[in-house]
């Protein structure tokens, strides 16, 4: 299992700096939250790049039917190149919640999860070599700056891109096989319900049986960990490993992004190291 931290929030200079600190404690991941208006991840993520020599980086997660699939393609083989091959796009609907704000996006999620699916053709298309892209959402053809884009190739072999799969829907569940990590959510009589380890059993021997669940394939599991107690640390993360889960994001997020103990605490617990 690899180990991961999702900053909370924060100025750019102090996740810049959470960055480094987890990169010194053996944290395999740092990933930043992408929001409609804040701290830019991409920006932020580069800048880590720099002063970072072993976490993987990315962010938790895209909203990718509202962003452009090109542009954020731009955004993460820029971030491969500078980091070394270190990027890991994650990606999912976007979440519809008032208290998120509103800027006019497409809320309704039959289109989302549309254009998620060709996002996902149209970056994975580009960062192979492949200019032009026909579909009912997006209609891309950059063969005429074909030397520019020769410029953009991932130092990975493939990128991986981690998406939410919502258990037990198949529409949901079968974007999964098209990616190369799972998001967990569970769903049980038409609400959000908390994940379980038998929940992340029963998605895996869906993915198995069709194909997923490959060489190299993740299954990201997210919760919280205490910075002083080695034991019980490893106990919230074991049944989760057992589970079959390979990365587990430990994160920070009952407390105001403002709040200065909050940032406290995260690097508290970055220092601390991952719970292995």
């Amino acid at each position: 299992m690899k180990y991961g931290f999702v900053l909370p929030g924060g100025t750019a200079q102090e996740q810049l700096e959470q960055a480094v600190i987890a990169d010194e404690a053996g944290w395999d991941g740092v990933f930043v939250w992408e929001a409609a208006y804040g701290v830019d991840a991409w920006t932020l993520l580069a800048a880590m790049s720099q002063r970072t020599r072993h976490v993987r980086l990315g962010t938790m997660l895209t909203p990718l039917a509202w962003r452009r699939p090109w542009k954020v393609a731009s955004q993460v083989v820029t971030l491969d190149q500078l980091s070394g091959g270190r990027a890991i796009l994650s990606i999912g609907l976007g979440s519809v919640d008032a208290e998120l704000g509103k800027t006019g996006e497409v809320d309704d999620r039959r289109t989302r999860a549309a254009m998620v699916d060709e996002g996902v053709d149209v970056m994975r298309g580009l960062w192979e070599g492949r200019l032009a892209y026909g579909g009912q959402h997006y209609a891309v053809d950059l063969t005429p700056r074909a030397e520019l884009a020769a410029t953009a190739r991932p130092v990975q072999s493939r990128i991986p891109i981690w998406v939410v799969g919502a258990w037990p829907r198949p529409k949901s569940m079968r974007r999964v096989l098209r990616c190369d990590g799972l998001l967990p959510m569970v769903m049980r009589d038409g609400a959000y319900a908390e994940t379980t380890p038998d929940d992340i059993r029963a998605m895996r021997a869906w993915l198995a049986e069709r194909g997923g669940m490959g060489e190299g394939f993740d299954v990201i599991m997210e919760g919280e960990t205490p910075a002083d107690d080695v034991a019980r640390a490893r106990d919230i993360v074991a049944p989760w490993a057992e589970a079959g889960c390979t990365w587990w994001l430990d994160s920070r997020w009952t407390m105001p992004h403002e709040a200065p103990q909050r940032m406290a605490e995260v690097r508290e617990r970055l220092a601390a190291g991952p719970p292995k």
